[in-house]
């Protein structure tokens, strides 16, 4: 890497966290042997060995410290943060993920998925592990372009209300739903404002976005939208370190209002809310796997990336998902899901369930590659 000038090699000495994607963002680091990627993986390998000292831990004590201001998601703050992203085109998202608009970690159940085959079998995970039985009512927190919820009623039968506060997304959304002709409903809400009863609830996603302050309203929100026999799966990304902070260049630039909680957090806030844990499964590798698809996917179509924005903003989201890519080989960095109950006996007393419902749904065919989000025109 060659860095162009002495007030970018000040600020990489103070900051390097924010500093060095602001620096690729305005070619102040320029790349000149290798890829992006390669230089990230080489530094988050490197960082990750050594651990910060000095300086750099106390940066990240202040951090730590603020991070609560920094996530006070309050109704208004949230839809904010959500559009900061969420709001984007979606022709522009369309340029790097599966058809179905699976914005997530992917599961890669066996060697050699492609990306669609893989998000598929997240989806078909997810729906086992919910134990989805016909007529049942559903809750999707945090829905996205609608593809879980349309899987969900196409391969079980249940019905399923989406939630999102993203206006782009949902557009997406409740086009495909109309087009299914299948028990789907998106609404734009907050999840705080919720009052009916779910048999089930699924949130894939979404619980980076709910805020270290708020993680108890979060769960006892979903504690009481359950039925007595309901059954809640929360995937989400994790730490597999101690609390920290959101590192800066992604709450400035990614997903402002973001956290990645870490395990202990959130089962201190479950615990205290009255609910049972009944599995938790974590997921290694597979995101920097699903990662290294996208990153892939938009190198090949940066141009158009290039056209819709422009060449700034196309460096910040090389930027963004080479380092994640990276953090996820190298880091601290996973996947959670989290299966909640409100009883010990809500579900099957050993995993085999999960296995044999994952099964049933392969033998179908995959509901909601009949209703992929529409190409732009």
């Amino acid at each position: 890497m060659r860095i162009v000038d002495t007030p970018t090699e000040l600020k990489l000495a103070l900051n390097p966290e924010l500093a060095l994607g602001e620096a690729v963002m305005d070619g102040r680091v320029v790349v000149e042997q290798g890829s992006l990627y390669d230089l990230l993986d080489a530094l988050v390998a490197a960082v990750h060995k050594a651990r910060p000292q000095g300086w750099g831990r106390t940066l990240e004590s202040l951090r730590t410290a603020v991070r609560r201001f920094h996530q006070h998601n309050t109704p208004a703050l949230a839809k904010r943060n959500v559009a900061h992203h969420y709001d984007l085109k979606s022709d522009f998202f369309k340029l790097f993920l599966d058809p179905d608009m699976q914005y997530s970690c992917a599961y890669f159940a066996t060697p050699g998925l492609t990306l669609a085959e893989a998000q598929l079998a997240k989806k078909r995970h997810i729906m086992g592990k919910l134990d989805l039985q016909p007529g049942q009512r559903v809750l999707d927190i945090g829905c996205g372009w609608g593809g879980m919820a349309l899987s969900i009623a196409g391969d079980t039968g249940a019905s399923v209300t989406g939630i999102t506060l993203s206006e782009e997304q949902l557009a997406i959304a409740q086009e495909r739903g109309k087009a299914s002709g299948l028990p789907v409903e998106f609404r734009l809400q907050d999840y705080r404002y919720l009052t009916e009863s779910f048999d089930r609830i699924v949130s894939v996603g979404m619980f980076e976005h709910v805020g270290v302050g708020y993680y108890r309203d979060y769960f006892r929100k979903v504690r009481e939208l359950m039925t007595d026999d309901g059954v809640a799966l929360i995937h989400t990304i994790g730490r597999s370190s101690p609390p920290g902070a959101t590192n800066p260049f992604i709450a400035k630039y990614i997903f402002p209002g973001g956290y990645i909680p870490a395990m202990s957090e959130m089962a201190a806030a479950i615990e205290k809310e009255g609910l049972v844990v009944t599995d938790v499964e974590v997921l290694r590798i597979h995101y920097a796997e699903t990662l290294k698809h996208w990153r892939e996917n938009f190198l090949q179509r940066r141009k158009e990336a290039v056209a819709m924005y422009d060449e700034r903003f196309a460096r910040m989201w090389e930027f963004y998902l080479a380092a994640s890519e990276a953090s996820f080989r190298h880091d601290d960095l996973v996947v959670f899901q989290f299966q909640l109950a409100k009883k010990l006996d809500g579900l099957p007393i050993t995993r085999s369930y999960i296995e044999q419902r994952e099964k049933e749904f392969g033998q179908k065919p995959a509901a909601a590659a009949k209703v992929a989000a529409p190409e732009p025109a």
